[in-house]
């Protein structure tokens, strides 16, 4: 008798609410379509957080690579009696007056022996350090920058420029035709497989002494530097990350 009280109670009440059933199953529906877009969400964000991440290790290695073949031609330098040194936050190495000086208003490499074989060395040992494990798969370019102090040259038309340009070019003349190396610097390559190396002149536009007393000063400006900068991410991929 009971039994069928309670039948005919709840029989009743469906019969009052005809949609409460329809009602109860597209609740539960866009329950499960919410739980599974969350999950879609927060797959598809873990995706990004792990490119990003992925992205950052790799700009990091870049700048380790870098530190590393800078140290490692400073250290072997040193072993052969060539000194140079670390600028510019450990992304140059500059051949001070000392190792590598120019005549004022001449682009030619002294012709002393000592001099002479210190700028051999020098290329010699940048090359097995940008090949060792393989360290120029990191690195965009390596610039062979001239530079001049601030005396107004008359040189061959092109002033201070041409002759900072051309400084940079006798260097790297004689790692090309002077040092025996198994590829030439000249071949050699980086990640987006362009010619690795490049010379650059800037004149009298970045000195280490902006001010020039005396001819000490001057001619610690008439230098060379090798600049490296590391491969970085594309603008497609700064614009992706953005993005997301």
């Amino acid at each position: 008798m009971r039994k069928g009280l309670r039948s005919n109670a709840r029989s009743s009440v469906d019969e009052e609410n005809p949609y409460w059933v329809s009602f109860s199953d597209l609740m539960s529906a866009l329950l499960v379509i919410f739980i599974l877009a969350a999950v879609a969400l927060i797959i598809e964000l873990t995706q990004k957080t792990n490119d990003v991440e992925a992205g950052i290790e790799e700009l990091k290695k870049a700048e380790q690579a870098r530190k590393d073949i800078i140290y490692d031609v400073r250290e072997e330098l040193a072993k052969r009696n060539v000194i140079v040194e670390i600028a510019d936050n450990d992304t140059v190495i500059r051949i001070p007056e000392r190792t590598l000086t120019f005549a004022s208003g001449k682009h030619s490499i002294p012709k002393n022996p000592e001099t002479q074989k210190a700028v051999r060395d020098i290329g010699a040992v940048l090359h097995s350090a940008i090949r060792k494990n393989e360290r120029f798969k990191y690195l965009d370019t390596v610039f062979v920058e001239g530079h001049t102090d601030s005396d107004g040259i008359h040189y061959r038309g092109k002033g201070n420029w041409g002759l900072s340009v051309d400084r940079a070019i006798s260097v790297w003349n004689v790692w090309q035709s002077e040092v025996e190396l198994t590829p030439k610097l000249g071949d050699l390559e980086n990640a987006f497989s362009h010619k690795l190396f490049s010379v650059s002149g800037y004149a009298q536009t970045r000195r280490v002494n902006t001010v020039e007393v005396t001819n000490e000063d001057k001619s610690q400006n008439r230098r060379i530097d090798i600049r490296f900068t590391v491969k970085k991410p594309s603008i497609e991929d700064l614009e992706r990350i953005v993005a997301q």
